[in-house]
């Protein structure tokens, strides 16, 4: 291992060694990166490495709002700048239980290699809270969403920060936060956040951004193995936006998407979820915010496995898309027996480093979530450039835009790994691909 690598990720660990989500995805992105830093000698000198992994600008607050019974309730917000080297913060908005600081580090980390990838001017960020939306009536979202808004506005514009949505924040969030934005900041700046409602500046195809773009990047990966899409079937987690547009576009390209999870355990639909009916009911099961699998087995007949994730079904595909380490070494031996050969992370980080590398040694050709779930802030970047121009793009044309994109960050992240001797290892050559173009901006800019 490079020894200049090896002492940054010293340095992380000492100084952050409360936040392993962090830490996880430094230790897999740096030690991808050992080509390229060592034919650089430059970047030690400069404390490259030193500055890109620690954030620009880390924003923490208060959110306090009153729920419908009146009772106040304080929440913690998080806006994580973490490098504008080549272009304003970009990076979503998560509202959940599980976010804390390490979170919103990890993530908005893996947001400036990924915005990168995209090859849209997109610096990295991530911000988000504590609350969690389900369970909540509409004003106490509205409530709340006004009040994380009241701090968040200080520290956001359109040549500065754009936030979008992630888990727990979708179209009606964003259009909260944004009314709440204008109020405060009396301008129509509708170029500060992206997923907004096409109504008022949004694009018409971001719901289905993500899962279309992962399954545009599947197909890439297919065809440099000489295979094709059609026929296969895939083993999903999660049941969110993501989950619906993969399930969508898989079945659209002849493949089949035959299962679906929750925290509650997983759902095996051996015909498919590939009809309108089925896609439809995705949505109000992620709208009724019961957070249930089981309830497409009810609704459709199918087999409902109890507190059990999805990766036990044999399938040719493997796609988590749910959240961060769902996938460790119990699950991926069972990815291994089934004999799967293409393990393609969509969910941020759902796989831990051992889990990942275990993978990749036994063969299993991986799509790294950096690369693959691109799809979202791509067309949230495309978002942002209409808003500059003041023009509306139709359906049809960005997602031409997005297939090309994805089709290009999937060659970019190919020619980065045989470039460095590493053959066909997506995980690593997108990492080296999202590095190179922030690093030779860095280094441009000079120590700042």
């Amino acid at each position: 291992m490079n020894a200049y690598i090896e002492a940054v990720l010293e340095k992380v660990k000492k100084r952050d060694a409360h936040e392993p989500e962090f830490l996880q995805t430094v230790e897999e992105v740096l030690r991808s990166l050992e080509t390229v830093v060592s034919q650089h000698p430059e970047y030690e000198k400069a404390g490259l490495l030193e500055r890109l992994t620690e954030p620009e600008r880390t924003i923490e607050f208060r959110v306090s709002w009153v729920d419908d019974a009146g009772h106040v309730q304080v929440n913690r917000g998080y806006r994580v700048q973490f490098n504008s080297a080549i272009g304003p913060y970009k990076g979503g908005l998560r509202f959940a239980s599980h976010v804390n600081l390490s979170v919103m580090k990890f993530l908005g980390f893996e947001q400036t290699f990924k915005n990168s990838l995209t090859s849209l001017p997109m610096g990295g960020g991530k911000g988000g809270s504590d609350f969690d939306p389900n369970g909540k009536s509409d004003a106490e979202i509205m409530r709340f969403c006004q009040a994380f808004m009241t701090e968040l506005q200080r520290h956001i514009g359109p040549n500065v920060d754009v936030p979008a949505g992630d888990i727990g924040v979708g179209a009606r969030e964003v259009g909260y936060l944004f009314g709440q934005y204008k109020r405060i900041r009396g301008a129509y700046e509708n170029g500060v956040l992206t997923g907004k409602g096409p109504s008022f500046g949004g694009s018409p195809f971001r719901p289905e951004a993500t899962g279309f773009g992962a399954i545009y990047y599947v197909c890439e990966v297919l065809k440099h193995e000489n295979d094709d899409i059609k026929g296969k079937t895939i083993a999903m987690s999660g049941f969110g936006n993501v989950a619906w547009g993969v399930a969508q576009k898989a079945s659209q390209l002849g493949a089949k998407v035959i299962t679906l999870a929750g925290p509650d355990g997983y759902c095996y639909d051996p015909e498919g979820i590939a009809t309108k009916e089925k896609w439809d009911y995705m949505v109000t099961m992620r709208n009724s915010g019961r957070n249930k699998a089981q309830d497409y087995a009810d609704k459709f007949g199918v087999q409902f496995f109890p507190g059990l994730k999805p990766w036990g079904q044999k399938a040719d595909i493997c796609m988590p898309c749910a959240y961060q380490n769902e996938i460790g070494m119990k699950e991926a031996e069972q990815i291994l027996a089934n004999g799967t050969k293409y393990y393609i992370e969509v969910a941020n980080m759902p796989t831990t480093n051992e889990a990942l590398f275990f993978l990749m040694e036994k063969g299993l050709v991986v799509g790294p979530s950096k690369a693959v779930n691109a799809g979202g802030v791509s067309v949230s970047g495309l978002e942002m450039s209409q808003n500059s121009e003041r023009l509306t793009w139709r359906p049809e044309e960005v997602d031409s835009m997005l297939r090309n994109i994805m089709i290009n960050i999937h060659a970019a992240s190919a020619k980065a790994a045989a470039e460095s001797g590493l053959g066909y290892n997506l995980v690593a050559g997108a990492n080296i691909a999202g590095f190179k173009k922030v690093a030779d901006a860095m280094m441009a800019q000079g120590i700042v």
